[in-house]
C-alpha cells in the first residue's frame, strides 16, 4: 500500500489521538508476539481517518486516529474478506485484529502489504487503461449481491449534503468562484435521484485509495465508506484522478446515464468543496486534489 515515510504527520482533527511507531511496536509485541521483532515505521499518506505503519516487508498496521473512525475499521474487518474474492484487483486482506488495551483503547488491524503507488491527478501514466480498469472495478462491485450489506456512508441522495456544501462555499470566500460552483451544485441537485435498488459502492474512490503498477490498477484500498446505496458516488474518480480526455471512456465502460453522471459530478464537487477548507492547512495533498476537482468541473462546464 503505497505511502512514503516522513516526519510525524500533523493532526487533522480536534479529537485525534497520539500515535507513533513505539506505541505500535508495543501493541504488536503484546498481541502478535510472532511479529514482535519486525521493524515498524510510520507511513505518510493522504488518509484522514487512520494512521498507517509498515510492519516488516509484508505487513501493514492500520489504526483509527479518532473515535469516529472505529466503526469503519470494524466494517472493513467484516466485509473485506467477503468482497475481495469477487473483485478484479487486490483489496486489503486483514490478517490480524488488534484488541483494545491500556495503551490504545480501540481495535486496530494488520493487513498484507500491497505493492503499487498512488497515481497523481494530472500525471496518470496510462490514462485509458486506468479508466478501463477503474470501470471494471466499479462494475464488479455493483454486481455483488447487497444482502445484509450496510448502507454506504455516501449512499444517500445529494440533497442531504446541500447545507454543508453551501457552508463550505461560504467559508472558502474569495478562494473559489462562489457563483459558478453554486450554480453547478444546484444543477447536480436537479438531477433525477437514484430509484433502483441500492447497490455496493466503495464510496471514496480517490487517488490516495487507488494503487497502480506499470500504468494498470493493481489494488483499491480503504473500504471504510463502502456500503450500498446510490452507486453514482463511485464516479467521483472521473474528476479526482482521470484526465478529461478519458472521462468518456470511463463513463461508457461503467454505463452511466445522464442522471447518474450528473449525480457523480455533484458528489465530486461537494466532497471537494467540503474537504478544501477543512484540510487546507493539515493535509496539503488532499486540499490540492480538492482544488484540482473544482477546477476540472468548472473547466468542463465552460
Amino acid at each position: 500500500m503505497s505511502a512514503h515515510h516522513g516526519r510525524e504527520p500533523q493532526k487533522m482533527h480536534a479529537d485525534e489521538v497520539d500515535l507513533d511507531a513505539p506505541l505500535v511496536q508495543r501493541l504488536i509485541a503484546r498481541r502478535f508476539p510472532r511479529w514482535a521483532a519486525l521493524p515498524v515505521r510510520r507511513l505518510a499518506s493522504s488518509g484522514t481517518e487512520n494512521a498507517m505503519f509498515r510492519l516488516g516487508a509484508d505487513l501493514l498496521v492500520r489504526l483509527p486516529r479518532r473515535p469516529g473512525a472505529v466503526p469503519d475499521l470494524t466494517r472493513e474487518q467484516c466485509w473485506l474478506p467477503r468482497l475481495g474474492p469477487l473483485l478484479p484487483v487486490a483489496v486489503p486482506e486483514p490478517v490480524g485484529v488488534g484488541e483494545p488495551d491500556e495503551d490504545y483503547t480501540w481495535p486496530w488491524s494488520v493487513y498484507r502489504w500491497l505493492e503499487g503507488r498512488n497515481p497523481v491527478a494530472g500525471a496518470v501514466r496510462e490514462p485509458q487503461r486506468l479508466a478501463e480498469d477503474l470501470a471494471a472495478f466499479v462494475r464488479a462491485l455493483r454486481r455483488i449481491a447487497p444482502r445484509d450489506a450496510p448502507p454506504g456512508h455516501r449512499g444517500g441522495p445529494l440533497r442531504e449534503r446541500d447545507e454543508p456544501t453551501r457552508a463550505a462555499v461560504a467559508e472558502l470566500g474569495a478562494g473559489v468562484d462562489g457563483a459558478a460552483v453554486t450554480a453547478l451544485w444546484e444543477g447536480a441537485l436537479r438531477a433525477p435521484e437514484h430509484t433502483g435498488a441500492p447497490v455496493w459502492a466503495h464510496g471514496d474512490l480517490s487517488p490516495g485509495n487507488v494503487l497502480a503498477d506499470a500504468g494498470r490498477l493493481s489494488a483499491v484500498i480503504d473500504f471504510g465508506c463502502a456500503g450500498v446505496g446510490d452507486p453514482a458516488v463511485d464516479l467521483v474518480v472521473a474528476w479526482n484522478l482521470l484526465p478529461a480526455s478519458v472521462r468518456d471512456v470511463f463513463r461508457g465502460a461503467v454505463g452511466a446515464d445522464d442522471a447518474e453522471w450528473a449525480r457523480g459530478r455533484g458528489w465530486a464537487l461537494s466532497i471537494s468543496l467540503i474537504q478544501l477548507p477543512y484540510y487546507r492547512d493539515t493535509n496539503p495533498a488532499l486540499a490540492e486534489n480538492s482544488r484540482h476537482v473544482i477546477a476540472e468541473i468548472l473547466a468542463e462546464a465552460g
